[in-house]
């Protein structure tokens, strides 16, 4: 055989043979982590029934917080949604724009006027700042009217420009905020015929993570993460993260102050719950809104995600125990510690994807070296061999899980696409990772952090209405 295919066929195999190693490790110990998880969520399984409620419902008025920055084509449409929708309760709707922002000023202004449960907030900065800067204008504004009308607040709402929210929304959380200091329900993504493949993966995640992950925190009295819409906070949980702020209880240096909002309430040691409830007609009180269909705003949301979480938010946020939590047990502080890996084990994942998907290109290369070089590929190995078998049996098991969630919430015709796009949702995940690092490099390097928001759409009557027609089970 000539030397230079001889190296050749040795670089093949021995490049595949490392990779898949590497990767096959790698998805043991997630697959490991993401069984022991598993195994938690069925042995907090309970059959089910109405969430105990241990204080009297809130009363009060409620505050809708709606940032908004280039919103023009889908904010008056939710205004009007939401105002229907929640017509007779007791409540006003925030909404932050930007001086330099007309189109959506114009947009939302013969609204406002007509409305009186709707109050414009222009910020004093031009935009996009960030989401959290935005939110705090918001906050400041609430103050404002608070000490203008001598009245307070009872509890503030957060929600999207894009959202459908449910009519029982606002009755739910007043039944559990009595007792609680936050209160998460499910965010259900719109699944678009047209964009079922990239818009579609984000409610497979979705199923899964709010019908299991916030499930079993909830369950354990974790941390709760804010999914930043569909969440209600008490009014003196954010004055009381406002006082360690400097009066902002939101971080405006941060892409995700939703979800640290909900880490720090927990590091207080306040109540947090994720419910899932159904309303008078039997419908899941849930929140609704589309998500990019298309590759490039995908990627760029998931990129915000893991930069905000994965990376900033280790800076932020520590571990339980570093900078707050301290009172924690032993016990409790390690499970604190368990969940925050959890979140932000994403760019170690999706390294091992990438190592995954390399090392099964380099073995499709050496197995047509078998066929036309006559190259021969050394063997397996017992070690391997088992490790491969495991590995796609905690495959089979993951995808299972993925099928049963999504089946739950969307019916089982959407679940049918569920595996393949396991394998869109894997690519998209290693391009967000990309992304990601590059944006924290940046970030760190500037030291400025901007809104790096994606394209809202908005979809009346989306078919993600199937989940909400589906009775609890």
């Amino acid at each position: 055989m000539d030397l230079s295919i001889a190296w050749l066929e040795w670089l093949v195999f021995g490049a595949g043979h490392e990779l898949m190693l590497f990767a096959s490790v790698g998805i043991l110990l997630m697959g490991l982590d993401d069984l022991l998880f598993d195994a938690l969520w069925l042995a907090t399984r309970r059959p089910d029934r109405p969430h105990p409620v241990d204080a009297p419902p809130l009363g009060g008025r409620f505050a809708v917080f709606i940032p908004a920055w280039d919103e023009a084509g889908v904010l008056p449409a939710m205004l009007r949604r939401t105002l229907a929708a929640w017509d007779g309760e007791d409540v006003r709707l925030y909404v932050g724009c930007y001086p330099n922002d007309a189109a959506t000023l114009f947009a939302v202004s013969p609204l406002i006027a007509r409305d009186r449960r709707l109050r414009l907030v222009i910020g004093g900065r031009e935009g996009p700042t960030t989401k959290g800067d935005n939110l705090n204008r918001l906050w400041a504004a609430l103050g404002e009217d608070e000490r203008a009308e001598g009245m307070r607040f009872a509890a503030v709402v957060l929600h999207d420009a894009e959202d459908h929210v449910h009519p029982h929304e606002l009755a739910l959380y007043r039944t559990y905020l009595g007792a609680n200091a936050m209160v998460q329900i499910p965010v259900v993504p719109s699944i678009e015929r047209g964009a079922r493949w990239i818009g579609g993966h984000y409610g497979d995640e979705f199923a899964e993570a709010h019908g299991k992950e916030l499930v079993v925190r909830s369950r354990l009295g974790m941390p709760l993460p804010s999914a930043g819409v569909g969440c209600a906070l008490a009014r003196s949980t954010l004055a009381l993260l406002a006082i360690e702020r400097g009066g902002e209880p939101f971080r405006s240096d941060s892409l995700t102050e939703d979800y640290e909002v909900g880490m720090v309430i927990g590091a207080y040691g306040l109540d947090a719950r994720f419910v899932e409830a159904t309303g008078p007609a039997g419908d899941r009180i849930v929140s609704r809104g589309a998500f990019p269909g298309g590759v490039d705003a995908a990627v760029k949301q998931k990129a915000r995600w893991v930069a905000g979480i994965a990376l900033a938010g280790w800076d932020h946020l520590g571990w339980p125990g570093s900078r707050r939590g301290g009172d924690l047990t032993a016990g409790r502080a390690w499970l604190a510690r368990w969940m925050l890996w959890r979140d932000r084990r994403a760019l170690l994942a999706a390294l091992v994807l990438l190592a995954a998907y390399a090392g099964l290109l380099v073995t499709a290369i050496g197995w047509a070296g078998q066929v036309l070089l006559g190259w021969t590929a050394p063997p397996l190995g017992d070690g391997m061999t088992l490790l491969l078998a495991f590995n796609a049996m905690l495959l089979g098991w993951r995808m299972a899980l993925r099928i049963h969630f999504t089946a739950r919430w969307y019916g089982w015709r959407e679940a049918a696409f569920a595996v393949p796009r396991a394998f869109v949702a894997n690519v998209i995940a290693m391009l967000a990772a990309r992304r990601a690092v590059m944006l924290y490099w940046r970030m760190l390097r500037s030291g400025e952090v901007v809104w790096d928001k994606t394209e809202h759409l908005d979809h009346e009557g989306a078919p993600g209405d199937a989940f909400a027609r589906t009775v609890a089970r």
